[in-house]
């Protein structure tokens, strides 16, 4: 079974001043995660190939991260950044793939989480640069909270062309408890055949310090049965897991979590969907 690690990030200490990272809980995160780090990590675990996600929005962290997939190893994607709601998101989106390692450039992304606008992924310019990424022949990573699902929805549905994959199961309530609206919106999302999912970042949303499989697996059961196997891939989301899980605890809370699944169904969300979404 091929394992691939569909959601991870790497950064220097100069991102440490990224507003996201501000806090004093966030503070194991203000420093450097390298890719040397990385590579031992998703060894020891026993993964194959990784995909890097943006965590700047600017084009300049995501030619660094090109670059860096360029040397080979593990990394064998980028899910990058550009300015959707400019009007040279073509123009942009090209000269990525023009610069070192362009051709490992597999999606965009933009972190719609912090919008203080619940309607953004509805703007105009906005929608407009989403049909530019699905001319480019790229996916778009959707980074929304749940209540920023009914917005999706409707980027979805106005851009049927292009492949939107929901990061993190849209950041479910999992310490809180209760599926409720986001039990909802995440079903509306799965109805529409552009969207895949990624089986990732629970463990942040869990307690930090005391969660559990038992605390992830309504959350997760949700997911296999609303999106199937073939539609949902493992992400680690290291290193902002490890405010709650180091990199191979998070492995084994996936593999768990898909124990009751056929061995096709397990090689789907630990590797094939993430393989065939991705082209990695």
């Amino acid at each position: 079974m091929r394992t691939i690690d569909a959601h991870h990030h790497l950064w220097g200490p100069a991102a440490c001043r990224e507003p996201w990272l501000a806090g004093e809980e966030l503070r194991p995160l203000r420093r450097g995660f390298t890719p040397a780090e990385l590579a031992a990590e998703a060894a020891a675990a026993g993964v194959d190939t990784t995909v890097v996600v943006q965590t700047v929005s600017r084009t300049e962290e995501t030619s660094e991260l090109l670059a860096l997939a360029a040397r080979g190893g593990r990394i064998a994607g980028v899910v990058g950044w550009v300015d959707l709601s400019a009007p040279d998101v073509a123009d942009a989106v090209a000269a990525l793939r023009e610069g070192p390692g362009g051709a490992h450039l597999v999606g965009i992304r933009h972190q719609v989480q912090d919008e203080a606008d619940p309607q953004w992924l509805e703007r105009p310019e906005v929608l407009r640069g989403l049909r530019a990424v699905a001319r480019a022949a790229l996916g778009y990573d959707l980074l929304v909270r749940p209540h920023q699902f009914p917005s999706a929805v409707a980027a979805v549905d106005a851009v049927p062309e292009l492949a939107f994959t929901l990061d993190h199961l849209g950041k479910p309530p999992v310490a809180a408890g209760g599926l409720g609206p986001w039990a909802a919106g995440l079903s509306l999302l799965a109805e529409r055949p552009n969207v895949t999912a990624k089986l990732s970042g629970l463990v942040t949303e869990a307690d930090w310090q005391h969660w559990s499989i038992a605390d992830l697996r309504p959350f997760a059961d949700t997911a296999l049965h609303r999106f199937g196997p073939g539609r949902l891939m493992f992400g680690s989301d290291w290193p902002v897991c490890t405010l709650a899980a180091p990199y191979g605890e998070v492995l084994d809370a996936a593999r768990a979590l898909t124990a009751e699944l056929t061995e096709d169904e397990r090689a789907a969300v630990l590797g094939g969907t993430a393989a065939r979404v991705y082209g990695v």
